[in-house]
């Protein structure tokens, strides 16, 4: 019962904080701490993004259905980028290249270190910092069919930085989406269809590379834990895009900066540990890996 318990609180979780930019990593990591859970670890995490992956399908499939038949008609006249519609279609793909590059580079990073929390606090208060600047200075102005290349291709960009744990995937591109002029709405529904790709991959390749893994999870409270997550999710859309029609980010500027304190002083209290037991076990293995590999032992180094 306590583990069908901790798989809906891992999916209310997922699907708040994958589209609220406050970062679902963050909290994946701290409120099971608090708890006396373990971190489920990224692996874990990118599999039950699927369920926040198809929110994302039902909430905007009137768009995704609108891209892609601009796209489609562009194949024939061959306006790729005149007509708004097949435009967006190709910025969205444009837009993932690099966070596939990148992401497949540093994944053990991100699975690793990367998950300590003490860099999940920094990378809160800083992209606060960052979304507070956007916020200040930024014009608000740009509605979704103005979303140009270059606009397209500084979010995607931006996105690769949301690879870093604590940064907030929705966070970050919506930062760049402002940047770039656009009205907080759209950047917030830019950066959505942006996700499809990105998450798309990044949970099948979870699935693939860490099935081993996966395999000894209780495959239900996987399920129940995804379908949660979509469930919220879809909801937690609904929020944000209606509520950035009239209202600032101020409020999740405030509680990023709040929660990576609060972080950073259970960090000092000894309450939290920065990387979870789970990461520790990962990393000392890979350089026992290592050591056996290249025999560092025999040659004397310690």
């Amino acid at each position: 019962m306590e583990e069908i318990l901790q798989a809906i609180v891992f999916g209310i979780i997922q699907g708040l904080s994958e589209f609220i930019p406050i970062s679902s990593t963050a909290h994946l990591r701290v409120i099971p701490a608090l708890l006396g859970w373990a971190d489920k670890g990224a692996a874990f995490t990118a599999v039950i993004q699927l369920g926040t992956l198809i929110a994302t399908f039902v909430y905007f499939k009137n768009d995704i259905r609108d891209l892609t038949m601009g796209f489609l008609k562009a194949l024939k006249t061959k306006k790729y980028f005149e007509d708004p519609s097949s435009r967006l279609f190709i910025l969205v793909i444009l837009g993932t290249i690099p966070i596939v590059i990148f992401g497949y580079l540093m994944k053990d990073f991100i699975k690793g270190e990367a998950r300590g929390l003490y860099a999940i606090s920094f990378s809160l208060i800083f992209w606060a910092i960052l979304l507070f600047i956007a916020e200040k200075f930024a014009q608000h102005k740009k509605e979704f069919t103005e979303i140009s290349i270059k606009d397209g291709i500084v979010v995607g960009l931006f996105q690769v930085l949301s690879l870093i744990p604590g940064s907030s995937r929705s966070g970050v591109t919506i930062t760049g989406g402002l940047f770039t002029g656009m009205k907080r709405d759209v950047a917030a529904r830019f950066s959505f269809l942006l996700s499809i790709p990105a998450i798309t991959l990044s949970g099948l390749y979870e699935l693939y590379d860490e099935r081993e893994l996966l395999l000894n999870e209780n495959i239900i409270n996987l399920l129940i834990a995804t379908v949660v997550s979509g469930i919220v999710g879809y909801y937690a859309i609904a929020f944000l895009i209606n509520f950035l029609k009239t209202r600032s980010n101020f409020i999740f500027i405030v509680y990023r900066i709040v929660l990576a304190v609060i972080i950073l002083f259970l960090l000092w209290t000894g309450k939290l540990n920065n990387l979870d037991e789970k990461v520790n076990t990962h990393n000392k293995s890979k350089t026992e890996n290592i050591n056996e590999v290249f025999n560092i032992d025999k040659l004397g180094f310690k």
